[in-house]
């Protein structure tokens, strides 16, 4: 059912970003191995379980010009390898779309790139808002002990254009070193 235009109110909770009145959409390690670097590792683990890597409310509101779409997006804590649990990203498939993330719990990062290779990776916290400009792709990325929980909201129209980031990655990727995280280059990533 698509929700209308008319008022309403939905419950995220705080700690967890789960939703009581709607399903989310959930990812697990074979829906995503292939976004991690060390493919292998994630093959060795699937051998013996299919970790939960993220999952997320996506609301059906109406895609029209005006209408903003919103939900919670949860990351679980864990690594492939040396590299942390993360979403797919994307960019918008109008390109000319900024999104908004409010952190309700856990402590990530976001790496955001744009197609003209700039780049920045912004530490997330509970209580903390984060403005992803326009034009550049962004993925959450978990690097505490607890679910990252962030809200976020953007245009309902926007879409999303999951496929460039399927196809080269991103340039940079977030991994434990020295029991911290560190930015490193994707050894990967290609031009396409």
């Amino acid at each position: 059912m698509t929700l209308g235009t008319a008022p309403f109110n939905l419950t995220f909770s705080f700690e967890n970003g789960l939703c009581p009145e709607r399903e989310s959409s959930k990812r697990t390690l074979s829906d995503v191995k292939t976004i991690f670097y060390d493919i292998a590792e994630a093959e060795k683990l699937l051998v013996s379980e299919n970790p939960l890597i993220y999952e997320f409310y996506e609301l059906p509101m109406p895609q029209e010009d005006g209408d903003l779409a919103f939900g919670t997006s949860i990351t679980y804590p864990g690594t492939i390898g040396d590299e942390y649990f993360m979403t797919k990203g994307h960019f918008h498939s109008i390109l000319n779309t900024a999104e908004v993330y409010y952190c309700l719990n856990g402590h990530g990062m976001m790496m955001m790139e744009n197609s003209d290779g700039q780049w920045e990776c912004r530490e997330l916290n509970a209580g903390t808002a984060l403005y992803v400009s326009k034009g550049y792709a962004h993925r959450s990325i978990n690097i505490g002990t607890l679910p990252l929980v962030t809200f976020f909201c953007f245009r309902a129209d926007a879409g999303h254009d999951y496929k460039t980031i399927a196809a080269q990655g991103f340039r940079h990727l977030v991994v434990k070193k020295n029991g911290r995280p560190t930015v490193i280059e994707n050894p990967r990533w290609k031009t396409v």
